[in-house]
């Protein structure tokens, strides 16, 4: 993948201080996120390489138990990694509980079901219980205007692990399969150090806060981990505005002179607005309310000037066509205005689209 700009730490007075290797890419619907990186990409492209003749991506579940577009061949870092991250999201209540046996019992299941199929989540699911018993077809979680059965609870874990991932749609309908096996696998440890590697090389200077805060694990687990890593001599800590506990990679303290400049147009749950930090140097002044959910990053596309937040856009397609509506929070420069032209020119190539840009509020909530 190309690089993004990257915020986090007080090298520069803007905070923009090195071009991050993203590691893993929240997979929204329209594949942005691949196309804001890759020149002339196009969603076209994106399907291709997830299911064309020679994939070289898997559409997953990947941190925090989120859906995410992972590079085949790193398949075992990530299915060795995330579930060596106790806890973790997905917590049932005392009713639709699991016993650690019957975890292991689905994930076998699912596994065993999709391996050289593509089925849809009712089709899995009667897979499952057939291959298990009819405790995991119990409807005991609570799920929009419904109940979903017991087994559900660990779809997550089961993409996480290398049982499950995603295939083309079946009309309307998700189905899924089973990913490439892992020929070669990773013990916990190895995967996890790597894992804090890259992402401390993305996005470092971070804490083991952030880190466990990214893939949704305990900070205690984080710091225990980061200790042994840096007692190894693998990371060190670095003084970043007196932030206590900030790490790099060790060595990688080279940063660019310059702030990085440009414009770009983010999609929802892009890698660069989820796991940089500070939040407050990420999304100044007002950024931090109309841009953040909550508190919480991903939820709105974001404009981008010069590394940090300047304001949210969201795109309707209609026909061969897409609006882009693009809400600034200051004033931008002639150049900057030029700049934001040709982004949204890149979202209709990506989109496959003609794209209007408009400049005015954008009307439609998080996640809308």
């Amino acid at each position: 993948m190309c690089s993004s700009p990257h915020v986090h730490g007080g090298v520069e007075p803007a905070g923009v201080h090195r071009l991050g290797l993203l590691i893993a890419l929240r997979a929204g619907p329209r594949h942005g996120a691949v196309g804001v990186r890759l020149d002339g990409t196009t969603r076209q492209d994106v399907r291709d390489a997830l299911w064309g003749e020679a994939p070289s991506l898997v559409k997953t579940f990947g941190p925090r138990g989120t859906i995410h577009l992972l590079p085949t061949a790193e398949l075992p870092l990530w299915t060795a990694a995330l579930p060596a991250v106790p806890g973790g999201p997905g917590s049932a209540t005392p009713e639709a509980r699991m016993t650690p046996e019957q975890t292991e019992e689905v994930i076998a299941a699912i596994g065993a079901a999709l391996d050289g199929a593509s089925l849809t989540i009712d089709e899995l699911s009667d897979e499952v219980v057939a291959r298990t018993g009819p405790w995991a077809g119990d409807l005991v979680m609570p799920a929009f205007q419904g109940m979903w059965p017991r087994w559900r609870q660990v779809l997550h874990k089961a993409g996480q692990r290398g049982a499950l991932c995603f295939a083309p749609n079946r009309g309307r309908k998700v189905t899924y399969t089973r990913p490439p096996h892992v020929e070669s696998p990773l013990d916990a440890e190895t995967a996890s150090a790597r894992l804090v590697r890259r992402f401390l090389h993305a996005y470092g200077p971070a804490t083991p806060r952030e880190f466990a805060k990214w893939l949704a694990g305990p900070p205690g687990w984080a710091s225990g981990l980061f200790a042994s890593l840096a007692s190894a001599g693998e990371i060190e800590a670095v003084d970043m505005d007196g932030e206590p506990e900030s790490y790099v990679v060790a060595g990688d303290t080279a940063f660019p002179e310059e702030p990085v400049r440009g414009v770009r147009l983010l999609p929802y749950f892009d890698a660069y607005v989820i796991a940089s930090h500070p939040r407050a140097r990420l999304f100044p002044g007002r950024a931090y309310e109309r841009a953040l959910a909550g508190g919480q990053a991903g939820n709105f596309p974001v404009l981008l000037v010069d590394g940090v937040v300047a304001g949210v856009w969201h795109q309707r397609r209609s026909g061969h066509g897409t609006t882009v509506t693009v809400e600034p929070l200051g004033r931008l420069s002639a150049g900057q205005e030029r700049g934001l032209a040709g982004q949204v020119e890149r979202v209709g190539e990506v989109l496959e689209a003609r794209a209007e840009l408009v400049v005015g509020e954008v009307t439609v909530g998080p996640h809308a």
